[in-house]
């Protein structure tokens, strides 16, 4: 069978192809915006907000370049940082559109490029419509599409897109044996980092497999040993500042090319090179700690122990954990059958182009995701939607007429976008916050300074700094040791705790020039540790001396922190000597699903609680409600709090926010937290705290110490 007749295409089709491509996928990402973009709890400045908390820490580092914002911000970064933040601040110059218009779109405009080296790598082996086909299925499959979506603003939109562009580069080289394609590759390999730093472990792992192919298969070959040099000398880093480190990096790598091409190196000498460069990379890279840290980083568990046992918030984070091979599949390739089907049609690519060996670390990071969490997955699912639409193309190859083959290519990608697609259609996910809790925040904005602190848990870090223009002591970023720091503020029970803590905690971050505070606190200067135990109860004395004030002190607490609770305070429920829980902790949201007419309240899980007698059972076992509490608002929107004592003695406490409709069973110490005192009832300190905030939304404290 001739191929001529479906692959007799010019470059001019071959660029309509490629629009075509990158058309469905942005218009796929639309869907979200057609779905939320009327309402008007996720709207704000005319714009609809983003979807990711992370999006707000480069958020941050544009607003920071476009309008001098978080100047005293220890944790903002500049546009040279991270490609994405410079990207954005360019966008925004150099086009009409806002800095919130520019946020939300584009992760689509950017992450929808994939589709361009994925056809142009099919062009490498003349099969253009396979290609095409994949492109369509890898743009928008179902965790791609997740992390890349409208409104995901994060690194993630470079994460496969650029590795792809990589692949191509190195893949080209070794068929046409030009050395420009070797320096387009190095050129890729070195701005990568800018773009998305957390995946240099792939391209270490993809160039050394170039490497080895390189020398396995043309070893004779004077070219391959100028390639190697050109992606070695890519891969060393220089440990020069930003942005210079690029600058030079990139003239270096051009200089060599220039002389390589200039001048006639015997091959001995070349190879001589090669080896000197390779040592240098493995001397340098750290190629190896750079993998075993990413491995390690997300399969460890349980607390972390430095001295002291820190509660570890890796098994916090749901994409940090195991996942089932469903999910894995579901992810990748859209359902079970067709991940089976890509790994199927990635074995068969490799049998028959063998220089798709290059890409198996995107597909190996793609199934380390089972025991790495679902992150992992994005890395694979262009490869995997080449691999799968492959197989059609092989199998297609017994057809004899050219039209079937198209047909049943077309009919079997179809199948493989169907799940995927109605994915997307269902992936309903919403903004970040509502525009009820961005008023709240912008409300701090104009009350607080810059260089003034909100304490709060890191889930909020970023946004806080983009609309509250306030720093924080953890955020999505830098959630260590000091995510005690927080958790303990919101369970203490003292007032006086909860206000020495946050002064001492951020006055000493920042005498210690942003040191992890926990470590300066504990930490001894011969390297031991501090009784923890004796500084935190010394710290509930009205009289303990403070460092100086040298700025303000917000607390920050919202209703979306009922759901979180409980794992907020596994970080703070720990004796750090020991590492032992403290107490138990009972913290249990839920709704009235029924209530009888004897006053018999039913909730999810078979729990129910008898309003005549304050009996609440679980399950086989009973419980005598110490306290039901019902809290609303009123027509004013002051908070009104009705409470009701059933046993002195009991463990539990009931309180019934009866404005959310919510319910939360808690034990009776726990009732008497930070949060639950100055956040659901209210309750506070007049002379340690002010409110500043008050919303059904969120509660906002300045601290007065």
């Amino acid at each position: 069978m001739k191929e001529n007749s479906l692959e007799n295409i010019t470059t001019a089709q071959v660029a309509g192809l490629m629009l075509l491509a990158y058309s469905f996928s942005f218009m796929m990402r639309m869907i979200w915006v057609w779905q939320f973009g009327g309402d008007s709890d996720f709207m704000w400045n005319n714009e609809l907000m983003i979807n990711t908390n992370d999006g707000y820490f480069f958020a941050a580092g544009a607003q920071q370049e476009l309008f001098g914002l978080h100047e005293p911000n220890p944790r903002v970064f500049g546009m040279w940082e991270y490609g994405v933040i410079f990207f954005t601040t360019l966008f925004v110059k150099i086009t009409p559109f806002s800095l919130e218009t520019v946020i939300l779109y584009m992760p689509s405009v950017i992450s929808s490029l994939v589709v361009i080296p994925i056809i142009l790598i099919s062009r490498l082996y003349n099969k253009t419509l396979w290609g095409f086909f994949a492109a369509l299925l890898g743009s928008i499959t179902w965790s791609y599409y997740n992390r890349t979506m409208t409104g995901y603003y994060d690194t993630d939109m470079f994460s496969a897109m650029a590795p792809m562009f990589i692949l191509f580069f190195l893949m080209k080289s070794t068929i046409d044996f030009n050395l420009r394609s070797a320096l387009y590759a190095s050129i890729a390999i070195i701005i990568y980092p800018f773009l998305y730093d957390q995946g240099q472990a792939i391209v270490f792992a993809m160039s050394m497999i170039y490497v080895a192919y390189m020398i396995w298969y043309h070893h004779s070959e004077k070219i391959t040993y100028q390639a190697l040099i050109i992606v070695l000398l890519a891969l060393i880093p220089l440990g020069i500042a930003k942005p210079y480190d690029y600058i030079v990096h990139l003239l270096l790598v051009f200089i060599v090319y220039i002389i390589l091409l200039k001048s006639q190196f015997k091959m001995k000498e070349l190879m001589i090179a090669v080896g000197i460069l390779f040592f240098v990379f493995l001397l340098y890279s750290n190629i190896f700690g750079l993998l075993s840290y990413h491995i390690l980083s997300y399969t460890n568990t349980g607390t972390a122990t430095e001295g002291l046992h820190f509660f570890s918030v890796n098994q916090t984070v749901r994409e940090a954990g195991q996942i089932p091979f469903s999910t894995f599949a579901n992810r990748t390739s859209g359902s079970v059958t067709g991940v089976i089907l890509a790994l199927i049609g990635y074995g068969v690519l490799v049998f028959r182009h063998r220089a798709f060996i290059l890409a198996l670390p995107l597909i190996g990071i793609g199934i380390f995701a089972l025991w790495g969490g679902l992150r992992f997955t994005v890395y694979a699912v262009p490869v995997a939607a080449m691999s799968a639409v492959y197989l059609f193309w092989v199998v297609g190859d017994y057809l004899e007429n050219h039209k079937l083959k198209l047909v049943f290519v077309t009919v079997m990608t179809g199948a493989m976008l169907y799940p995927n697609i109605t994915h997307i259609l269902a992936y309903m996910t919403p903004t970040v916050l509502k525009s009820q809790e961005v008023e709240d925040l912008v409300k701090l904005d104009t009350i607080a300074d810059a260089k003034d602190y909100t304490l709060t848990w890191w889930d909020y870090g970023y946004p806080i700094w983009y609309y509250s223009d306030t720093s924080t002591l953890i955020d999505g970023g830098k959630h260590n040791n000091d995510n005690f720091i927080i958790s303990k503020i919101m369970l203490s029970d003292s007032p006086t705790f909860t206000a020495n803590l946050s002064r001492l905690a951020v006055e000493t971050y920042e005498e210690s020039n942003h040191s992890i505070i926990t470590t300066t606190l504990f930490k001894k200067s011969d390297g031991s540790y501090k009784d923890p135990n004796l500084l935190l109860a010394q710290l509930d004395d009205p009289e303990y001396k403070l460092p100086p004030k040298t700025r303000d002190i917000y607390l920050y607490f919202s209703y979306r922190m009922l759901g979180i609770f409980p794992t907020i305070s596994l970080f703070g429920n720990l004796d750090l000597s020991t590492g032992k829980e403290e107490r138990d902790v009972v913290f249990y949201p839920t709704q009235i699903t029924d209530q009888s007419e004897e006053g018999l309240l039913r909730f999810a899980n078979g729990i129910s609680f008898d309003l005549r007698t304050g009996v609440l059972t679980m399950g086989d076992s009973q419980q005598k409600i110490k306290n039901f509490i019902i809290t609303e608002y009123d027509t004013e929107g002051k908070l009104k709090i009705h409470p009701k004592l059933y046993n002195y003695n009991g463990n539990y406490s009931i309180v019934f926010m009866k404005s959310y409709n919510k319910l939360v069973i808690m034990d009776s110490q726990t009732i008497n937290s930070t949060f639950v005192q100055m956040f659901m009832l209210g309750k506070y300190d007049s002379n340690l705290f002010e409110l500043v905030v008050n919303s059904p939304y969120s509660k906002i404290y300045k601290i007065k110490k």
